[in-house]
């Protein structure tokens, strides 16, 4: 499993980019505002990555963040939504706003994006909303909804082993409300998972 993809983005397309890392170029299915987010060609790019196997072909879908990347997960987890549908809802909704909606179950901003019909929406915030737990709206939910640096990478960490997204949420806030925003990843997992535990 490839996690991350770091060197020097080489080409951007439609719906692609190319990473060459070593004289080796990685073609990476992404959003459009990844593709925005990831800065010109030529220069050092940063991707999150998830692999997609199926029956007759391999291939990786790229983020900006862990966030999206997690999002990408939880929303291809859903009955109807493949890896283009969830590009498309990527495209159209950062992280914190998808989180909003999948709280207040606002199927109308998930329709939005191309390729999602009102019953296709209005399953994405129903199954999703168990998993995500209430997202209180305001400027908390785009903190919560959203975390950046050390913590974003700690509910990443958590995410991996199994926890649900609200849970590896949680117990990264109260980890980082006790060590405080300086923390190291290293200290915030190992108290979050203390904290899940509990």
């Amino acid at each position: 499993m490839i996690a991350h993809l770091k060197g020097r983005l080489d080409a951007t397309g439609i719906d692609h980019a190319v990473i060459d890392i070593g004289g080796v170029g990685y073609l990476v299915g992404a959003s459009s505002r990844t593709l925005a987010a990831i800065g010109p060609v030529g220069e050092a790019a940063t991707l999150f990555t998830e692999m997609l196997v199926s029956e007759d072909s391999i291939r990786l879908v790229g983020f900006a963040s862990a966030a999206e990347r997690d999002w990408f997960r939880l929303l291809t987890g859903v009955q109807g939504v493949g890896a283009r549908v969830a590009l498309a809802i990527l495209s159209a909704l950062e992280p914190a706003e998808l989180a909003r909606a999948v709280g207040a179950q606002d199927k109308a901003m998930v329709a939005r994006a191309n390729g999602v019909g009102p019953k296709l929406a209005e399953r994405i915030v129903r199954e999703l909303k168990d998993k995500v737990g209430t997202v209180p709206l305001g400027a908390a939910a785009t903190a919560q909804a959203l975390p950046v640096g050390a913590s974003a990478d700690a509910v990443s960490a958590l995410l991996n082993l199994g926890f649900r997204p609200a849970e590896a949420t949680g117990a990264v806030a109260a980890a980082e409300d006790e060590l405080g925003s300086t923390a190291t990843l290293d200290a915030l997992v190992r108290l979050a998972l203390k904290k899940a535990a509990r």
